[in-house]
């Protein structure tokens, strides 16, 4: 048996599922524009010099994290989808304890979902938050939202002010990998220094551009039979080809403990991560299970006790001191 050629073989099959997907993909609206935005972005906190150098003179490190849940859609003129529901809460928070630590953010999220510095506002800020005073017609801050807004604002505003926050948003499963490919390829040039944290819930299965459906799907026409196509396994790539030099760190979440690790496991040496943070639905707030490419399995839990508000504080911590030493031992 030729294992080298089976192995030959099954690059071969991927590379051309990923080419069959871009192929298939409208182009990104946006593509110009995101593109500058990068460039600009990954130069500012690159270069050698300047207020966005660390104080050690090292160049920054960056982090693109990927939040929120894509939609495949069933029409070109979508009035349908397929969502993979994610609220963006742990992308969101995550992105917060990043910039306290140093770092650049790329934040790619899903339109609606959870933002970095909003998380203690309510559902709906702008009304809630807000209201006429008793002496005029002017808004200000109702009392009881004084403290979450003003925290929010300022935050968000030191994060972008020092060119620490990058966010680009996505829809669709298409916009997603093409806007990641696009991400990866620009911080390639990082070398170690950049960082993926891929948080986002991507859809498996998706309908091919081609073969979707103009107009609305009508329900006259009977009973749907769609086929799906899977989508190729985008991380073997991102780390193989897109930025081959970049630390890795992906998610599995399952609703069966029995099964968690394992798949993990199994996901950290088929896709060569160098890490995969396994949380299980119902304690995902609550503990995450690190399994690492030197096969230890951390349990990282939030500490009430010594006033941890999150999980993802203690998480980023320890990812923060393992890039540091990919880095110092690249």
């Amino acid at each position: 048996m030729d294992l080298g050629n089976g192995l030959e073989g099954t690059q071969d099959t991927l590379d051309a599922e990923i080419q069959s997907f871009f192929d298939s993909a409208p182009p990104l609206k946006s593509s110009i524009n995101v593109s500058e935005k990068l460039e600009e972005f990954i130069k500012r906190n690159s270069e050698a010099s300047g207020k966005f150098t660390l104080r050690n003179g090292c160049d920054r490190k960056i982090v693109c994290v990927t939040s929120g849940g894509t939609t495949v859609p069933l029409e070109r003129r979508c009035v349908r989808y397929i969502d993979n529901f994610s609220s963006g809460h742990r992308g969101a928070a995550s992105t917060e304890y990043f910039v306290k630590a140093g770092y650049a953010v790329i934040f790619l999220y899903r339109r609606g979902t959870f933002q970095p510095f909003c998380r203690s506002l309510p559902d709906d800020p702008l009304l809630e938050c807000f209201e006429f005073s008793d002496e005029s017609k002017n808004i200000q801050v109702h009392h009881s939202h004084s403290e979450a807004v003003k925290r929010a604002i300022t935050e968000h505003h030191a994060a972008v002010g020092e060119g620490l926050l990058l966010k680009l948003c996505f829809t669709t499963i298409f916009e997603y990998l093409q806007m990641l490919q696009m991400i990866a390829l620009s911080m390639r040039s990082l070398g170690p220094r950049a960082m993926f944290y891929l948080a986002a819930a991507v859809s498996d299965f998706y309908v091919p551009w081609k073969s979707m459906a103009e107009h609305k799907i009508q329900s006259a026409s009977g009973p749907l039979d769609m086929q799906l196509n899977q989508v190729p396994k985008m991380l073997l790539v991102l780390g193989k080809d897109w930025a081959p030099t970049a630390f890795c760190i992906s998610f599995k979440l399952e609703t069966d403990t029995k099964i968690l690790l394992e798949k993990a496991d199994a996901a950290l040496k088929k896709y060569k991560m160098h890490m995969v943070v396994a949380n299980e639905l119902s304690s995902r707030k609550e503990e995450v299970i690190v399994i690492t490419s030197n096969n230890e399995r951390i349990s990282v839990r939030r500490n009430r006790t010594l006033g941890v508000e999150d999980v993802e504080g203690p998480l980023i911590q320890l990812l923060v001191e393992r890039h540091s030493s990919y880095v110092q031992n690249f």
